[in-house]
């Protein structure tokens, strides 16, 4: 966790903006997120203790605006951002409205730079090396497309892997003849060597590309990424890192990882406005991969030209910096103890009926606050309805070949209540079945 003097210095340059009167938002706006995450921040305790600190969660959870009139458990899908982030965004958006060619373009997008060099610092890294994109999406798109391939050539994944990457590939494979091989992998995957066995057992003298995620959306896994790469620096193969479900949700760093690239969205876990996401490229890598949308040959080793999208909007990309303040508030660790201790808190009293399975390890290392669960003989997508028609709960139904269940995801703004709920709807399920 970062010192207080660090967490206040990151902050610097807004508040020193706002002296100048470069802020279009208000001072009590910034003071807010800034007086909440301070507040969070300092808080005593280690961070197993503060997981079971419900004032403590309580307070976290008073900066979001969520319905509880129901009970969203799909927070992996895409989450609500806090009030102030939300505020910030439509705050600057207003602003952009005045005379967009100048207050969007000259008074709001270069502002971005100092989003970009707060989230580098965050994540360990140098700011000439994030890109900002709308999604994970994109800038795993952007990777995808992004090296030359022969027909021929051989890109390589799992069989878990996210299904609009599968996509991606399988349209290079009906547009330019290469080929997508996917292995299969142990659910759940307990065994770091043992994934990063199969990965490079599967490589062939036609290999070009590999593409692993370092979160499996349908389970909450987490893959050995580091090691992942090593091995394919050892082939000389690039390693697309699909990081979509993972940054800010347990604690790392992009330094840690020590990959060459890495592709997440913002909205999920860091509470950033929809339709943000990152890219990280290796400075030296980025010479080597085709922008998603043309930039011009100056650009060739910049960074930004992953960002030449055409005219967007500005307002999403600096209230990014808003979330990151809350983070930072909350701080990694915390957050992720707060959602281990979420998921075994609804995933252990289920597990002891005999028709409840749980794809999805409960050792530590393994997965963080996404969980899959299956009641044997129920379909996930009939179980699915009736939570959401019978106890108003929002899940994910999971039908895969090798598996299938529910993902349930809650955040840093679920309740335990909640959760009884979710685990009493569900054990009633076990027991009785689905109502006729």
């Amino acid at each position: 966790m970062p010192s207080r003097r660090r967490f206040l210095g990151s902050l610097a340059a807004p508040a020193a903006a706002s002296a100048l009167g470069l802020s279009i938002r208000p001072a009590s706006l910034g003071a807010r997120a800034i007086d909440i995450a301070e507040t969070l921040r300092s808080h005593p305790g280690s961070a197993g203790a503060i997981a079971r600190d419900e004032d403590y969660w309580t307070e976290v959870a008073r900066a979001f605006t969520v319905d509880r009139s129901l009970l969203n458990l799909n927070n992996g899908g895409v989450s609500p951002s806090p009030e102030f982030v939300q505020a910030a965004m439509k705050r600057h958006l207003d602003y952009s409205n005045l005379a967009p060619t100048r207050t969007m373009w000259q008074d709001l997008e270069p502002r971005r730079e100092g989003v970009r060099q707060r989230m580098s610092d965050e994540w360990g890294v140098d700011a000439e090396e994030i890109a900002f994109t709308r999604n994970a999406s994109e800038s795993l798109q952007t990777m995808q497309f992004g090296f030359d391939l022969e027909p021929g050539d051989e890109v390589l994944t799992t069989t878990q892997d996210y299904g609009r990457m599968i996509t991606t590939f399988r349209q290079r494979e009906r547009r330019e003849g290469i080929v997508l091989r996917q292995i299969r992998i142990p659910v759940p995957a307990e065994d770091p060597a043992e994934v990063v066995r199969l990965f490079e057992e599967a490589i062939t003298p036609r290999t070009r590309l590999l593409l692993a995620c370092h979160m499996i959306n349908l389970t909450g896994q987490i893959l050995p990424v580091r090691e992942l790469q090593a091995m394919a620096r050892r082939h000389d193969i690039p390693l697309i890192v699909d990081g979509a479900h993972a940054l800010a949700h347990f604690d790392f760093t992009l330094a840690e990882l020590a990959v060459d690239n890495y592709s997440t969205s913002l909205h999920k876990w860091l509470f950033a406005p929809h339709g943000t996401g990152l890219l990280y490229v290796r400075r030296e890598r980025i010479p080597e991969v085709w922008p998603l949308m043309a930039a011009p040959d100056t650009m060739d080793s910049d960074i930004r030209k992953f960002e030449e999208i055409g005219t967007h909007p500005a307002a999403n990309y600096l209230a990014i910096a808003e979330a990151l303040t809350f983070h930072q508030g909350i701080g990694p660790a915390r957050k992720q103890e707060r959602l281990v201790y979420l998921r075994d808190y609804w995933a252990r009293p289920l597990l002891e009926h005999d028709r409840v399975r749980l794809h999805t390890s409960l050792e530590p290392g393994f997965a963080c606050g996404i969980a899959n669960v299956e009641v044997d003989g129920v379909a996930p997508n009939d179980l699915v309805a009736h939570l959401w028609e019978d106890h108003r709960i929002i899940a994910t139904p999971i039908n895969h070949d090798e598996f299938q269940g529910v993902r349930v995801s809650p955040s840093v703004y679920t309740t335990l209540p909640e959760l009884d709920r979710f685990v009493d709807a569900m054990e009633r399920v076990v027991r009785r079945g689905l109502p006729a």
